[in-house]
C-alpha cells in the first residue's frame, strides 16, 4: 500500500528551514574598495575624521559676513581668493573672500553668495545683489559623517555608492566575506549546450540547456565562485559521482531538474547514498520540486527543471540562502503594492507568482501565457506578483509586486 503524500510545505516554512540551516561562512578577506561592489561587509566601517573635514562652500561665489550686508548693492572688496585644497586666511572685517565650490569657509564668514548673486566689479570689489542669510550655501563639517560614527554595518552589501562612501574615510581595502564556492551541474540526456548542435541537427525531444545559463549569471551576481559541473548524464553512477566530486570544495551543489521521482531521475538516491536529502513538494506555482540536503561538508539543493520553475525557486529559496552564507543582514527584498490592470479570475491553492510588466499608467500588466516552461515571460516581465493562496485578482486590485531589480540585484 502506497504511503500517502505529505502535505505541500507553505513557501514561508520552507524559506525558514532553509536558512535555520545557513550557517555564514567563517572565513573573510581584505579586497581592495575598488573591487568590492555587491560582496557583504564582514566588519563595521567607523569614521576616523569628519565628512566633509571641515564647513566648506556647495557653490561658486563670495564668503561673507551675513550682519555686514544689510540691503541689497552693497559694495565690498575682495580681500582673498580661496580655492579647494587651499588653506584659508580669517576673512578682514569690511570684505569678502572670492570662494569656490568644495573650498574650506574662511574663520569669520558665516554665509555665501553664490556668484549669480554677485556683479563682480574688476577682480578687487564685488557688489552684492541679495541679502543673505547667516549659514546659506555652507555645507558643515560632519554633516555627512560624523568622526567616531558607523558609516557602514557590518552585514551590508556593498553598493556602488557604499564604496564611495568608504573611501569618503579613508578605506583603500575592506573586509568582506568570503564569496560562496558553488557548483553547477544540470541533469538530462536531453539537454544540449548552444553551439554544440545546430538547430535544425537537434535530434527528436532535444532541447538547448537554458537554465545553466541564467543560473550561472544569478550566482555570479550573489559574488559566488561557480565551477560549472556541466551536464551529467541520466545515469545514479555518474550523478553519484559528479556529487562526490563537488562537494569536495564547494559550499553548495545547485542542480537543475532530476528531483521529481521518475525512473530516470538520479538526485534523489545518490544524493541518499553519499549523505541526507529532503525532497520537499512547495507549495507555489511555479516551482513546486525542490530538493535540500548535505553531503559531506555541502550543501546540495536541487532545483526543477522546467525554466520559469528554476529562475523563480532560485530567486525565493536559494537567493536568501546564499546571501545568509555571506552574513548579509538584509535577505528579503521589498514589495511594493501596485494596482493589477488584469483580471486572474482562477483562484490556485499554491501561492502563485505570476510575472508582470509595469506600464506607464502605474499599474501592472501580465504576460499572457504563466506556464512554467515559457521564460520569455521572466524576460519580457521586470517583475512578479506574489498572489497568495485561494486569492483572486480584478482589474484595479492592489496586489503584492517584487521588483525583478531587487531580486536580482
Amino acid at each position: 500500500m502506497s504511503q500517502p503524500r505529505p502535505p505541500l510545505k507553505p513557501l514561508d516554512e520552507a524559506l525558514a528551514e532553509l536558512l535555520g540551516r545557513a550557517q555564514p561562512l567563517s572565513a573573510s578577506e581584505s579586497v581592495s574598495t575598488f573591487d568590492a561592489d555587491s560582496r557583504v561587509l564582514a566588519e563595521d566601517l567607523r569614521s576616523p575624521l569628519q565628512v566633509p573635514p571641515q564647513d566648506n562652500s556647495a557653490m561658486d561665489g563670495y564668503a561673507v559676513r551675513s550682519g555686514e550686508i544689510v540691503h541689497e548693492g552693497v559694495s565690498l572688496p575682495v580681500s582673498q581668493r580661496i580655492a579647494a585644497g587651499s588653506a584659508p586666511l580669517p576673512l578682514a572685517p569690511g570684505s569678502v573672500a572670492r570662494i569656490f565650490t568644495g573650498a574650506p569657509v574662511p574663520p569669520g564668514a558665516d554665509a555665501i553668495v553664490m556668484q549669480e548673486d554677485a556683479a563682480a566689479q574688476g577682480q578687487d570689489a564685488v557688489r552684492i545683489m541679495r541679502v543673505p542669510e547667516a549659514g546659506q550655501w555652507i555645507r558643515r563639517s560632519g554633516e555627512d559623517v560624523s568622526k567616531g560614527g558607523l558609516v557602514l554595518a557590518r552585514g551590508e552589501r556593498l553598493t556602488p555608492a557604499a564604496l564611495g562612501l568608504a573611501a569618503s574615510i579613508g578605506k583603500a581595502t575592506v573586509q568582506v566575506a568570503r564569496r560562496p564556492r558553488v557548483a553547477l551541474f544540470s541533469t538530462g540526456d536531453e539537454l544540449v549546450m548552444p553551439g554544440e548542435v545546430a538547430p535544425q541537427q537537434m535530434k527528436p525531444g532535444a532541447i538547448y540547456n537554458s537554465n545553466r545559463f541564467f543560473l550561472s549569471a544569478l550566482l555570479r551576481r550573489l559574488g559566488c565562485e561557480v565551477s560549472d559541473r556541466g551536464i551529467v548524464a541520466d545515469q545514479f553512477e555518474a550523478t553519484r559521482q559528479a556529487l562526490q566530486d563537488a562537494s569536495r570544495d564547494s559550499d553548495l551543489i545547485l542542480t537543475s531538474g532530476g528531483v521529481s521521482l521518475g525512473e530516470e531521475d538520479h538526485i534523489k538516491p545518490a544524493v541518499q547514498s553519499l549523505g541526507s536529502l529532503d525532497l520537499w513538494q512547495i507549495a507555489i506555482k511555479p516551482g513546486k520540486p525542490f530538493a535540500y540536503g548535505r553531503i559531506g561538508d555541502a550543501h546540495f539543493m536541487g532545483l526543477p527543471g522546467n525554466p520559469v520553475s528554476s529562475f523563480v525557486t532560485f530567486l525565493l529559496l536559494v537567493r536568501p540562502f546564499l546571501l545568509k552564507l555571506q552574513g548579509a543582514s538584509r535577505l528579503q527584498p521589498s514589495a511594493s503594492r501596485l494596482p493589477a490592470h488584469f483580471n486572474w479570475p482562477r483562484a490556485d491553492k499554491r501561492r502563485e507568482f505570476l510575472r508582470v510588466c509595469r506600464n506607464a499608467q502605474g499599474g501592472l500588466d501580465l504576460f499572457a501565457n504563466q506556464s512554467s516552461g515559457v521564460l520569455t515571460s521572466a524576460v519580457w516581465g521586470d517583475g512578479l506578483v506574489d498572489n497568495l493562496p485561494g486569492q483572486t485578482i480584478a482589474h484595479g486590485d492592489v496586489v503584492n509586486f517584487i521588483a525583478f531589480a531587487e531580486l536580482m540585484a
